[in-house]
């Protein structure tokens, strides 16, 4: 909040201290306020002297006196000390005075059937201090909703079947997107609009660096909304050529001290055809990309038959009217069927080979495993360093269940799987220092898997990453993590006196 939005805010909350101390005066004094000459349908005295006018025993007007003149202590405190504190309180105050103000409205327009203009302009305060507050303590507010999200959403959530609240939660993502009037809601406030964050990269324009991995919205249902919650980008995926219903249940678990998600769906997903129905003829606010994988089937016996499902999945959306900017090459799944691997040397370059023949031009970028050695790593990025591929993604899965990060009581109840989130962070962060010191000017490097805050995703930045993904970060930490990233990246980059998030990439 400037000095300007502080004096404006405080005069607001003067005035309508006086609205209301007027109000009491009236009440104790027993003036009855005709107000005449006013249009019809206003009525001072008839909103004052009815039953609504008190509540409790006490009449509203001291309730404002009392809201107004708690607000001017508190907008003094939250400007002077930048106490988070002070401005938690001046959220939560204000909403309640603009609820309360809504409810009163209600009342005079059709329970009373008459308005009264002091009470009115009380209201219109309040309305507009509400604006005001959540807009000039936007970080504020983010952390508010994160506070309250993991307090007691988290904890509902977390009491149903995992699988089911994720179906639940794209399902609903997928009604928003439909609305106009509700994206545009929260794009005005959960987008970050500021040049520092703005990059090209592969030819593609990014708003802000953070996206949404492949592996959350696999059925093609978020590609609507994403852009209105804050992300610069998404993957949908990863799709295959034939439609997967998924590995059986349970394929997805929770591990909360672990900060994880045990995941074994296997690609479940539409499949190639159903995926293209849903999003041709669709326009997308930010950079969609289609992360395609082999079909996880049993038919599916050679390296060869394995390519060929990969190119005609390759081949179906290179030929349909989708408008996604970039693909990413999934390699990396460790829930398939059979024993088909893309990591040996020979076979890799076999899959690319093959879809250089394709001669896309779209940008392609290359999911990585993050079980491998250094050596192995620098190996792989060798041969797809030989190919039109664009960059690398770091990483996919933890395999590894004794890593030091999982807790031992999760894991010995935990089913098939591998893990996201936190047990992925040491390693990826390690892979896309490699890459980046190898490769910095051949690949553009996106750092996934543990990215809780805006320092997670800064740090894979510095590291080398140009871009970030996250799922189970929010999961875990809530939906307005997202616009929380963006948001306290700039004063990251601030602080480090950087005038673009590209400045910082690969510093350490």
């Amino acid at each position: 909040m400037n000095l300007l939005t502080f004096l404006s805010t405080l005069g607001l909350v003067i005035t309508g201290f006086f609205d209301a101390r007027y109000l009491t005066l009236v009440h104790y004094k027993k003036i009855i306020l005709v107000c005449h000459q006013i249009p019809l349908f206003v009525d001072c005295g008839k909103v004052l002297q009815s039953s609504y006018s008190t509540m409790f025993g006490i009449p509203l007007a001291v309730l404002g006196l009392i809201n107004y003149s708690v607000l001017i202590i508190i907008i003094i405190l939250a400007f002077i000390s930048q106490k988070r504190f002070f401005q938690y309180w001046l959220i939560i105050q204000t909403k309640i005075g603009f609820i309360a103000s809504l409810y009163f409205m209600f009342l005079q327009l059709f329970i009373i059937k008459s308005l009264c203009l002091y009470c009115t302009t009380s209201a219109v305060i309040s309305t507009i201090l509400f604006i005001i507050v959540i807009f000039s303590f936007k970080l504020a507010l983010l952390s508010l909703i994160g506070i309250i999200y993991k307090l007691i959403v988290k904890r509902i959530l977390f009491l149903f079947d995992p699988e089911f609240i994720h179906e639940s939660m794209t399902g609903f993502g997928e009604t928003l997107g439909k609305s106009r009037l509700i994206t545009k809601f929260l794009s005005q406030y959960l987008i970050t609009h500021h040049q520092s964050l703005k990059q090209s990269l592969a030819g593609i324009n990014f708003n802000n660096p953070v996206g949404l991995a492949a592996g959350f919205d696999y059925e093609a249902k978020l590609t609507q909304i994403s852009n209105a919650i804050g992300f610069g980008f998404q993957t949908v995926g990863t799709i295959t050529n034939l439609p997967y219903e998924g590995n059986p249940y349970p394929r997805l678990g929770r591990l909360p001290k672990s900060q994880s998600l045990l995941v074994n769906k296997g690609y479940k997903n539409l499949g190639t055809n159903k995926t293209i129905q849903k999003l041709e003829g669709l326009n997308f606010a930010l950079p969609i990309g289609v992360s395609i994988g082999r079909t996880n089937s049993q038919k599916l016996v050679t390296q060869k038959e394995s390519i060929t499902d990969i190119i005609q999945t390759f081949t179906k959306f290179e030929k349909s009217k989708v408008q996604h900017q970039y693909y990413e090459l999934n390699i990396s799944c460790p829930n398939l069927f059979g024993n088909i691997s893309f990591y040996p040397a020979k076979n890799l370059k076999e899959l690319l080979i093959e879809i250089e023949k394709l001669q896309i031009k779209r940008p392609i970028f290359v999911k990585m495993p993050i079980e491998k050695t250094n050596q192995e790593t620098l190996q792989m990025l060798k041969i797809i360093s030989q190919f039109n591929i664009q960059g690398v993604i770091f990483g996919n899965l933890q395999k590894d269940r004794k890593h030091p990060t999982l807790n031992p009581d999760e894991i010995k109840a935990a089913g098939k799987g591998n893990f996201s989130g936190k047990p992925t962070w040491s390693r990826s962060n390690e892979l896309i220092k490699l890459a980046f010191r190898n490769y910095r000017k051949r690949f553009v490097i996106i750092g996934c898997g543990g990215v809780f805050s805006a320092e997670d995703a800064y740090y894979k930045i510095k590291l080398g990453a140009s871009l970030v993904q996250l799922i189970t970060g929010m999961i875990f930490q809530g939906p307005q993590l997202i616009a929380q990233i963006n948001s306290e990246l700039l004063k990251l980059l601030e602080k480090d006196g950087f005038n673009n998030i590209k400045e910082a990439v690969g510093i350490i």
